[in-house]
Formats: structure tokens, sequence, C-alpha cells
């Protein structure tokens, strides 16, 4: 005999059945991590043998396609010597000779702080400093200890130039832009600059010892249009860039 006792002891597990039996199942699923990037090269070890300590590229950090590394060289009619920047590509390549090229990985200007055009490279320096203008200085005073009129900001750790510069003119003038090293390991790859193209600093140490003086430099055109032109770099360049 069904009594109105065992009636309510049994509705709420009815009640579970029905809400159990018509709800989605619950999706717990998330993505697997990445797998791990292969070991670094030992080129991307420690330096020790300069002024100042080069610390190892962490592990895990740069994918292979941004190693050093010799490849076909992608323009032919170049001349060896030639250092051509793909901002779209965030390469740098150096073009050797019998059909060859040497690739880095770079990275370039954010929106706004790029350009592109032909420049030489008028000097190099080892381990410079760095000398901030007085506009940068009006939009960031706590820079003023290393203006240009002080001296700069010594060689060494935490200098943006890191352990080697080179220096891009055209037609007689600074473009402002370098090509330098201290670019964070993180960072190779993508759009960060104030418009200078970035290398990992074992990398722009061995390209300094390569790149011949007043070497061609040619920076290709980027898909945006937000870029500027090599001729403009002196006169439109925002002030941030002219720090570098």
């Amino acid at each position: 005999m069904i009594t109105r006792r065992l009636l309510l002891a049994a509705a709420p597990a009815a009640l579970a059945a029905c809400t159990m039996r018509g709800a989605p199942p619950v999706n717990d699923y998330s993505p697997p991590p990445p797998p791990p990037l292969p070991p670094l090269p030992a080129r991307y070890g420690a330096i020790t043998d300069e002024p100042f300590p080069v610390a190892a590229v962490p592990e895990n950090l740069v994918p292979p396609e941004l190693w050093r590394q010799e490849v076909a060289n992608p323009w032919p009619d170049e001349a060896p010597g030639t250092v051509i920047v793909d901002p779209a590509a965030a390469t740098l390549h150096l073009v050797l000779a019998d059909g060859r090229a040497l690739r880095y990985g770079v990275s370039v200007g954010r929106a706004g702080f790029g350009w592109s055009g032909e420049a030489r490279v008028r000097y190099g320096l080892h381990w410079p400093h760095w000398k901030v203008p007085d506009e940068t200085i009006a939009r960031q005073p706590e820079l003023a200890p290393f203006s240009w009129r002080r001296g700069g900001m010594p060689p060494g750790p935490g200098n943006p130039l890191g352990a080697r510069a080179l220096y891009l003119w055209s037609g007689g003038r600074d473009t402002l832009y370098r090509i330098h090293g201290a670019c964070e390991p993180n960072y190779l790859g993508k759009q960060v600059s104030a418009g200078c193209i970035r290398m990992l600093d074992q990398d722009v140490i061995d390209l300094y010892d390569r790149v011949p003086h007043g070497a061609r430099v040619l920076v290709l055109t980027p898909p945006d249009a937000g870029w500027l032109d090599a001729d403009a770099t002196v006169t439109a360049l925002e002030p941030a860039a002219a720090s570098l």
C-alpha cells in the first residue's frame, strides 16, 4: 500500500532523475598545452667574454623560425653584404654569396613608429651609450638623467641598445633608426619597439661582425599603411623613436 509518507520520500529522487536525464553533459574539456619548443642551439648560451655579461636566452621562448640560421637567399638580385628587413615576417636577412643568406629574428616598430625604405650603415658601436633627446625627456621626465647633455645612459645591462648598435643614415642624414640588441626574448618577432630593429644580443653581436661599413640596408614596406617612408624619418619621427 502506497502511503503519503512513501510518496514524499520518493519525490526528490524522482525529480533528481528527471533533472539529470534532461540536462546537457558538463563540458570540462580544456585544450592541451602547446608542446615545448626544441632546445635552443648552443649559440644562444651565455656570453662571458664581453665587457658586460650576456645572459643565455631562456628555453621555450624563441621559436625555431626566429633562430639565426643560413637559408636560401630570397633576394638573389641583391649584392652580398646587403641587409634586408622584412617587418611583416619579423626577420632580417644578411645576403651572402652563392645564393645564401643569414636569417635572424627581430622585433620591429609598433604601429606609428615604423618606417620603410633604404639606408646605409654609417657606423657601429660596441656597447653604446643611450643618449636621450630633449623631445623624449619632455614626454618622459624620468629619463632626464640620461639626457644627451649628460652623456646618456652608460652601456651595460639595462641599456636599451644592448651589446651593439648599427646607425642608419639616408641622404647624408641620420635616420635616427638603429639595428641594435637588448631585445627581450619574449618580444622577438613582435611589433614592440619605438621604430628601431631590435635583436637578441647573441644575434646582433654576430651580425655586427659580418656587416661591412656602408652596407646597404633595405627595410621592406609592411602591409599596413601607417608606416613612414625613409625620406620622412627625420622630420616625421616620433620623439620616442629618436631616443634610440
